[in-house]
């Protein structure tokens, strides 16, 4: 039974493999017919996204958010300990709690396909923001399996609006010429909060106990939401992203005047 699934698992990554290559392979040909001009990229154009993300605060702000919301706030690696030693639920009761983020978020895409975000954008990430930290602190202290489950779905819930809201924030503030190396230094940032915040977790556990790590990162995570405010009031303040227009680097810093 079980090598049986795996053979269908194989099969259908394979198909899905297959169809990456071909269609990679049709927008390698429309490009390559395409008139675009073969110039070279040097270290300074591949440093102008970065300075960019750095000088313009929708972006940075965007960006650093999800990279410390998930690093203090992230439980996952901690899940293990929590099944079973904290609620004794066993090798099955942990794949159901790993498995109850994704329930959440997927609860989240679907809600969000029949009712996009509309005003206040900016102000509703940083509520979805404190709502994981909050979550995580539920997760903590809880001792019933279910309410853990509760918190840990919530928390995959308002995580995928946060998502929705910075990945389209950062895509539609980013000049056309420079959302690529943007969305690069994005998926960095995104990378690295995912195995820094699994290395912290284990840290902070080992130092102050499993319970505390968690709940204390929630606290953190609730804290940085309430005082992103104050120092990213560029992005608190996007109200509707269809409104949100790019932001060219010459508007994120005034050229200084060469003495003669």
């Amino acid at each position: 039974m079980k090598r049986g699934f795996t053979i269908v698992v194989a099969a259908i990554a394979a198909v899905a493999f297959g169809f990456g290559i071909a269609n990679a392979q049709q927008r390698t040909i429309a490009i390559g017919t395409g008139a675009i001009a073969d110039q070279p990229v040097s270290a300074r154009d591949g440093l102008e996204g970065l300075r960019f993300v750095g000088r313009t605060q929708i972006l940075l702000g965007a960006i650093l958010l999800d990279l410390l919301a998930v690093l203090f706030g992230g439980a996952v690696a901690l899940l293990p300990i929590f099944a079973r030693s904290i609620l004794h639920v066993g090798p099955t009761g942990l794949g159901i709690l790993r498995a109850a983020p994704a329930v959440g978020a997927l609860i989240a895409g679907a809600v969000l396909t029949r009712r996009p975000l509309g005003g206040r954008a900016g102000r509703t990430l940083l509520v979805v923001v404190g709502l994981f930290g909050a979550s995580m602190v539920v997760f903590g202290l809880s001792r019933v399996y279910l309410l853990s489950l509760l918190a840990l779905a919530v928390s995959g819930y308002v995580d995928l609006y946060s998502m929705n809201i910075r990945s389209t924030t950062v895509a539609l503030a980013t000049p056309d010429r420079l959302r690529g190396r943007v969305n690069a230094i994005e998926m960095v940032f995104i990378s690295a909060s995912n195995q820094l915040g699994a290395f912290e977790s284990g840290l902070a556990a080992f130092v102050f106990g499993t319970v505390p790590a968690v709940v204390g990162g929630g606290v953190i995570t609730v804290v940085i939401a309430l005082g992103w405010r104050r120092l990213f009031p560029a992005l608190a303040s996007v109200d509707r992203l269809e409104a949100l227009r790019p932001v060219e680097p010459a508007e994120t810093a005034a050229p200084v005047p060469t003495p003669i």
